[in-house]
């Protein structure tokens, strides 16, 4: 795959990115491509490796060093023929995916990993501006109808694939525009929303229905769906935020993530929203959280023009290599440093914060910090210990909580009468996806908890071989790993 010496001839090389001075001033993506020679050598640095783990890092078992060998041979047909053979979305997960297959990658043992999720992105940018990406509405239809709760990547995985087998397929979601968090929560500087729009655009055209603003277990009740349609999808995703128990969290200037991030895109796209007005400008914003969602925080708070953006971790600092005892190819818990962080902000390390403080209005003005460390106990987990004598008070107009989500919302699996685990999923066997219920599946985050984009795709697409099976007694839609590769 590639060229045979391409891992000792080229070295890894990204795309660069636009000034901060200049990002900053927008919300449009800033990221400057590679041209086309540079991607051919990007690809040719694939080796050859024999047993390629980076298929195990892909929660899709994308067929990696296929498309990346297409790519240095300049068949990008192929290679986008490669790639949705196995990924519906590479727009969204070339822009989104933390990319564990690249620290899956043989050749990032000992030297920077092939830049697959670059390339990735570069093939389906290439395929649309070619037109290679056309509606493909299936032969004929089933007569069955199928319900797919929820617009995100896992809804939308599993309704294009139920619809290529031929089903009806109708997709609800309560918001006023289709895509979830990918539209609601992800900066626009991280991924436009005309990208969504784009493969929207596709989708409808195969014959898939999309309905907004209809809130599932409130303007129509789940029982309602289940006489309506054969089989329902649910793919609602872990929407409950975990809050920060601590004294003055009820203060105004304590805002969740989940709100200011989807305040921020609606405001972006120029659609109206409810509630008071979130902005960081001019303020002391202190961002508590130290993964992606704080991360997009940083970035749309510096864009707002935040008179200063701290960012509080309460894990320890990282090293940037891997850990002892996450050997490659594991995903490790490195340093990552991501754009927004370069952009201004100061980040806090193994620090808990203990109280906010407010002022005789009820309007935050400050916390109260220390210094935390983690106590390895053999046989348990690590136990959270105060430094003693590390308090500390930090000026703060703006609190924002990215602490991730704790399970999900319980009103349609109630309805339903489904079974749910501790954290509120809805409890299904990754085997079929099947629920308690006949005809009921879940897929994603509703199931999993909170993960990453790049298994919302994968789930959505194994539930819908399950749906299809169920409805029909057999499928012909691809498991993970099934298959030939597609000829050209």
């Amino acid at each position: 795959m590639g060229k045979t010496t391409g891992f000792m001839e080229f070295d890894r090389k990204d795309e660069a990115y636009a000034p901060v001075k200049e990002r900053i001033k927008n919300y449009k993506e800033f990221t400057v491509p590679l041209k086309e020679k540079e991607l051919k050598d990007q690809g040719a640095r694939c080796m050859d490796c024999g047993i390629p783990f980076c298929h195990s890092g892909c929660p899709l078992g994308n067929l990696i060093p296929d498309f990346n060998d297409a790519v240095y041979q300049g068949k990008w047909e192929k290679a986008t023929k490669i790639l949705h053979s196995t990924n519906n979305f590479p727009e969204f997960t070339g822009r989104l995916c933390p990319a564990p297959c690249e620290e899956a990658c043989v050749l990032g043992i000992n030297e920077d990993p092939v830049s697959i999720e670059n390339i990735e992105k570069n093939i389906v940018e290439t395929a649309f501006k070619n037109g290679w990406i056309k509606p493909e509405p299936p032969i004929s239809r089933t007569g069955k109808k199928v319900a797919v709760i929820g617009s995100g990547p896992a809804g939308l995985a599993a309704a294009q694939q139920l619809n290529r087998a031929g089903h009806s397929v109708t997709v609800l979601e309560r918001d006023e525009k289709i895509g979830g968090l990918l539209r609601y929560g992800i900066p626009d500087f991280k991924m436009e929303k005309n990208v969504i729009d784009r493969r929207l655009k596709v989708m409808k055209k195969e014959g898939i229905t999309f309905k907004t603003g209809v809130h599932v277990g409130v303007d129509i009740k789940a029982d309602e769906l289940q006489k309506e349609y054969d089989s329902i999808v649910l793919c609602g995703g872990a929407t409950v935020r975990r809050k920060l128990p601590i004294p003055g969290a009820d203060l105004k200037g304590v805002v969740q993530a989940m709100d200011f991030l989807p305040q921020n895109n609606r405001k972006v796209d120029g659609i109206p929203y409810k509630g008071e007005e979130l902005s960081a400008k001019g303020k002391k914003v202190i961002v508590i959280g130290g993964g992606d969602t704080g991360s997009d925080c940083i970035g749309t708070s510096i864009r707002h023009g935040a008179d200063s953006v701290t960012n509080f971790e309460i894990m320890p600092k990282s090293t940037t290599a891997r850990p002892e005892g996450q050997p490659w190819p594991f995903w490790p818990m490195r340093l990552r440093t991501s754009t927004s962080h370069k952009e201004g902000a100061e980040r806090v390390f193994s620090i808990s914060t203990k109280k906010f403080v407010g002022d005789k209005n009820g309007n935050l003005k400050g916390l109260v910090t220390s210094e935390v460390f983690w106590e390895k106990v053999p046989g348990q987990r690590p136990i959270l210990k105060e430094v003693a004598g590390t308090e500390k008070e930090w000026d703060c107009d703006l609190a924002l909580l990215a602490l991730g989500f704790t399970g999900s919302e319980t009103t349609i699996a109630e309805q339903l009468g489904l079974q749910m685990d501790a954290r509120t999923n809805i409890s299904a066997s990754v085997k079929d996806y099947k629920t308690n219920v006949p005809g009921i599946f879940v897929a994603g985050d509703q199931r999993r908890g909170q993960s990453l984009i790049v298994w919302a795709i994968s789930e959505g697409r194994e539930a819908a071989h399950h749906v299809d099976n169920f409805l029909m007694g057999k499928s012909n839609l691809p498991l993970k790993g099934d298959g030939d590769l597609p000829r050209i």
